[in-house]
C-alpha cells in the first residue's frame, strides 16, 4: 500500500472506530483522525470526551492549546483524573512553528505512552507540527511532509509551513541513529 493510501486508509480507520490493532479503539472525537498507529490527532477535547478517552485505552494525552482556549474546561485536571497522563505544549498559531517547539513535540511523541491523542481547536496545528518534524527532524522532502501534514489535520497553516520548509532544510536529527 502506498504511503498516501496508508494515510487515507488510517484516517477512514480512525472515522468508522475500527480497532487500530490490540485493544486500543480510536475514540470518537471531534475531528479525528489517525496519522500513524497509535497516534490519533483531534479537535479540542470537551468534558464528555475524557471517560471516551479512557474507555479506547489511551494512555496519553499531548494538548497543542493554550489553557486561555478553554477556560471553562480544566482539561489537563480531567484527563488526569481519568488516570491519563497529561502534557501541554502551548502553540500559538504560526508565531508557535519554531524548531524549539518542534524538537519538543518530538520529544514529547518519542517519549510518550501510547496510544496517545493530540488536541488542538481544529488540527491545524497538529498537522503543521507532524508536517515540520517530518521535513526537518525525519527528513522528509517538502512535499511528503505537507502530506504527513495534512494526515494529521494541516489546513489553515499551510502556507506558512510552505514558506517555513521553502526558507530552511532539514536540521540535524535531535536523536541520530
Amino acid at each position: 500500500m502506498g504511503r498516501r493510501n496508508g494515510a487515507v486508509f488510517l484516517v477512514a480507520l480512525a472515522l468508522t472506530g475500527c480497532a487500530s490493532g490490540g485493544a486500543f479503539r480510536t475514540p470518537v472525537l471531534m475531528h479525528a483522525a489517525q496519522p500513524e498507529p497509535g497516534i490519533v490527532t483531534a479537535g479540542q477535547l470537551q468534558p464528555s470526551d475524557i471517560a471516551r478517552l479512557k474507555a479506547a485505552g489511551v494512555r496519553e494525552v499531548i494538548d497543542l492549546t493554550r489553557d486561555s482556549e478553554t477556560p471553562e474546561f480544566d482539561e489537563a485536571a480531567a484527563v488526569r483524573a481519568a488516570g491519563i497522563q497529561y502534557e501541554n505544549l502551548p502553540i500559538h498559531g504560526a508565531a508557535g512553528l519554531t524548531e524549539a517547539n518542534v524538537r519538543a513535540f518530538d520529544a514529547l511523541i518519542r517519549n510518550s505512552a501510547h496510544p496517545l491523542v493530540i488536541p488542538c481547536a481544529s488540527r491545524p496545528r497538529v498537522g503543521a507540527m507532524a508536517a515540520l518534524r517530518a521535513a526537518w527532524l525525519q527528513g522528509q522532502r517538502a512535499d511528503q511532509a505537507i502530506e504527513t501534514g495534512k494526515a494529521g489535520g494541516l489546513k489553515g497553516l499551510e502556507p506558512e509551513v510552505r514558506a517555513l520548509l521553502k526558507r530552511g532544510g532539514p536540521l540535524k536529527p535531535s536523536n541520530p541513529r
